[in-house]
């Protein structure tokens, strides 16, 4: 019933007699989400997560980013749809626009998809491949508020409310947003980061989904990063992150060590 916009990045040698993967950018939002102002001028993460859409097409990849309900610069009925339903991450919208982008194009590999994305993304590429496994293959997720009863409150209480406690059941209102509860379904490739002295995100977030990880058994990556914030914008984060999708969605071995260099001028 309500149109959401997205963009779709092409490389630049495109075939569209060829099929290909699929990488997702998403940052769930409220405040700010997937697309921003709907531009190809990068990442409303910029700042963060070294916006390169761009260049992960140049790999090889059908790159999309895309709104959804519960994301700003729309209706205020819009946004309201995040409230009390952090856990939902837009994700059901992101699932129906990748399959109606896959039946209107040949190109795109439905059967390869991965995504990923930093803090709020990080939270919500985490939650797509354990709540959507059999459309989200591979998860690259660094720095994710993956249970926001322990991320600060200006964001947590804004958008899910006051934490309320069922004496009854033994719950809360925060228990559909928890990515260590949904470990279980786990069946693509998960690699998780964060940066052990991040002072946004605290790392016990995604040491919590890792522990509970370990105790069902499940294989998957993970990176700490010494010494490091919650920006994690550097070179070696962005050509581990392109290595992953190279090699689990492509099935192509990455050049060892690559260095990544700044373009000249």
């Amino acid at each position: 019933m309500t149109t959401v916009w997205g963009l779709m990045y092409l490389p630049s040698d495109f075939d569209s007699t060829k099929a290909y993967p699929v990488v997702e950018y998403i940052y769930p939002g409220p405040f700010i989400g997937s697309v921003g102002t709907w531009n190809f001028g990068g990442s409303p993460q910029g700042l963060r997560t070294r916006a390169d859409q761009d260049a992960l097409a140049e790999l090889g990849f059908v790159v999309v980013q895309m709104d959804h309900l519960g994301t700003s610069f729309r209706s205020k009925a819009m946004l309201d749809h995040y409230w009390g339903n952090m856990g939902d991450n837009g994700l059901p919208d992101h699932v129906a626009a990748l399959r109606q982008l896959a039946a209107r194009h040949s190109f795109i590999d439905l059967g390869r998809v991965g995504i990923y994305g930093h803090s709020g993304g990080g939270f919500a590429s985490t939650d797509a491949i354990l709540r959507y496994p059999d459309i989200y293959k591979v998860a690259v997720s660094s720095s994710g508020n993956h249970d926001n009863r322990s991320y600060h409150t200006g964001y947590a209480e804004k958008y899910q409310g006051l934490l309320v406690r069922d004496t009854v059941s033994g719950t809360d209102n925060y228990a559909n947003q928890v990515n260590a509860s949904l470990v279980a379904n786990l069946r693509g490739r998960l690699f998780l980061m964060t940066g052990d002295m991040d002072d946004n995100v605290h790392p016990a977030m995604t040491v919590q989904v890792v522990d509970a990880l370990i105790e069902a058994n499940k294989s998957f990556d993970y990176l700490v990063l010494p010494d490091r914030a919650h920006g994690l914008n550097e070179p070696y984060v962005v050509r581990r992150r392109w290595d992953y999708f190279v090699q689990h969605l492509m099935g192509v071995a990455p050049p060892r060590d690559f260095t990544i260099t700044k373009p000249a001028g």
